[in-house]
């Protein structure tokens, strides 16, 4: 039996035995539309999924030949059909299982007044649908693992996971947001996953926006997020279909807007905004090692120019001989103190990286590689900077790339400049301190009401399987606890394990 002919119930599985169950769970999903029509004295209902089918043969192939060519037959039967829709099968079954399967595949179930027991099921489904040659995901790009990325049509969108996650326990609930706008809505979940209250908090928040136009999801991100002042992003938010995949059947909630490309997803963590699809395409000792590379590097580019900054203003004695020596060297002629050294550097790389994003691509890649090779040659050679912290910086800079997320590389950026500040005030103190009020703030922080730093804070033992690395799929059968899913398994290990000898 299908693995999807059971329907969650309080945590417990329910089977579903007839149509009317099967029905009562798709009606649950907004893209669920039910058509019923009357036509030379026969009675139609056509129910299907909009989000998988195409409307033109929906209105062509099917709606119009009912309705135009049912003249010729005095009695009519569902086998009938396939000689006046020119479909190339037409299939008449009894079987749940099976319209189960079908409706979910882009398929129109056909049911006929009188004829309880049996319909008939009609290929409508839109191959080309999401496929188009520019949807691609350019902004989260991975060299392994599939290109496909969301657009800026929901009803697209929503065709494009539905192609990914085929059960009826995906359910859309569609809302309308912006008093002029009226901006198209869909909080996708599955349910009998997603913890209940957590999407109770979702749709009440969403379903409370009051806003006049909504543009695109990040505003909706500033509008949900618990805390609107904080610099962290607290819901991940990605155009790659199989990021937001992983993220439901993890039991998150995603959020879709008519007009955006981008999907939010939520409940977050910190480490959430660290993790690549590419972990997870690639074996997990090199997933691991490319995650563990990101965060160092993410660590190197906070605390580089800070570290320059308070050892140079207050710490020469940490220095050894041998690099005391360089040092003194290249900043022999430089009239500036550090601070003002390093916040030149700083904003200068930023203004590169500003001009670079609203210039076109091919200008912007010459006036990255020109502007940063002259203004810093130029910088050094006019005694304004040092050789050395022109290498940090720049390397600085290399590492905040390495983040997937664009908003947590834009929070990166942000924070450095306050513990630079703190480090020309107090030193190594004013890093520790400026580092202990940074790891109190994220502590306060929250996303739909859970936690932004488990599973370090609260600990969570268990779910250190996929943060800091990326363990072996055997370790993590298990989804998230902090998520407080319905269903806590995702598969069976042993099962999952088991191999056979060609022999056996």
């Amino acid at each position: 039996m299908s693995i999807f002919s059971f329907m969650f119930k309080n945590g417990k599985q329910q089977q579903v035995k007839t149509l009317p169950q099967l029905l009562q769970i798709f009606k649950q999903s907004s893209d669920f539309a039910t058509v019923e029509f009357q036509t030379n004295g026969y009675h139609f209902c056509i129910s299907y999924f909009d989000s998988l089918i195409d409307p033109k043969l929906l209105q062509q192939q099917v709606i119009c030949r009912l309705q135009r060519d049912l003249s010729s037959y005095a009695s009519l039967a569902l086998e009938d059909l396939q000689q006046i829709i020119p479909v190339q099968r037409i299939e008449v079954t009894a079987d749940v299982e099976m319209i189960e399967a079908k409706l979910l595949k882009g398929f129109a179930m056909i049911q006929l007044k009188g004829v309880a027991d049996h319909c008939a099921l009609v290929n409508l489904a839109s191959e080309n649908l999401g496929l188009r040659p520019n949807n691609d995901s350019e902004n989260e790009f991975s060299v392994v693992g599939p290109k496909v990325g969301f657009v800026e049509n929901i009803g697209t969108n929503l065709h494009l996971l539905r192609r990914q996650i085929v059960t009826p326990h995906l359910v859309f609930r569609e809302l309308t947001i912006g008093s002029m706008s009226q901006t198209k809505v869909v909080i996708a979940y599955i349910d009998g996953i997603v913890n209940e209250q957590t999407l109770q908090t979702v749709v009440q928040r969403v379903s409370e926006i009051e806003f006049d136009i909504m543009f695109d999801t990040s505003l909706f991100e500033q509008v949900l997020s618990d805390n609107s002042s904080s610099p962290f992003p607290s819901f991940v938010s990605s155009e790659r279909v199989d990021k937001i995949v992983y993220a439901l059947i993890e039991g998150r909630v995603a959020i879709f807007s008519d007009g955006s490309p981008y999907v939010i997803t939520g409940p977050s963590t910190l480490f959430d905004f660290f993790t690549s699809p590419e972990d997870y395409y690639l074996p997990w000792l090199l997933g691991s090692f490319f995650r563990l590379i990101r965060m160092i590097g993410v660590m190197f580019s906070i605390l580089a120019s800070p570290i320059y900054v308070a050892v140079l203003t207050y710490h020469y004695e940490m220095l050894p001989k041998d690099l005391l020596g360089p040092i003194i060297f290249s900043r022999s002629n430089v009239p500036f103190p550090p601070i003002l050294e390093v916040l030149f550097l700083e904003i200068t790389i930023e203004l590169l990286r500003e001009a670079g994003a609203r210039l076109p691509t091919k200008v912007a890649q010459t006036l990255g590689i020109v502007g940063g090779i002259v203004i810093g040659q130029a910088s050094v050679e006019a005694a304004l900077t040092s050789n050395i912290l022109l290498i940090i910086v720049a390397l600085g800079a290399l590492a905040s790339f390495t983040t997937p997320i664009y908003k947590m590389s834009n929070t990166i950026r942000f924070i450095r400049f306050p513990i630079i500040l703190f480090a020309a005030c107090w030193g190594g103190i004013g890093i520790v301190f400026a580092a202990c009020l940074l790891l109190i703030h994220l502590g306060k922080l929250q996303s739909f009401g859970s936690p932004y730093l488990v599973p370090l804070y609260p600990f969570r033992v268990k779910d250190f399987a996929d943060s800091f690395i990326r363990s072996p799929y055997h370790l993590t059968v298990k989804r998230p606890s902090y998520l407080r899913p319905l269903t806590l398994w995702r598969y069976d290990p042993k099962k999952a394990k088991k191999k056979k000898d060609i022999d056996e």
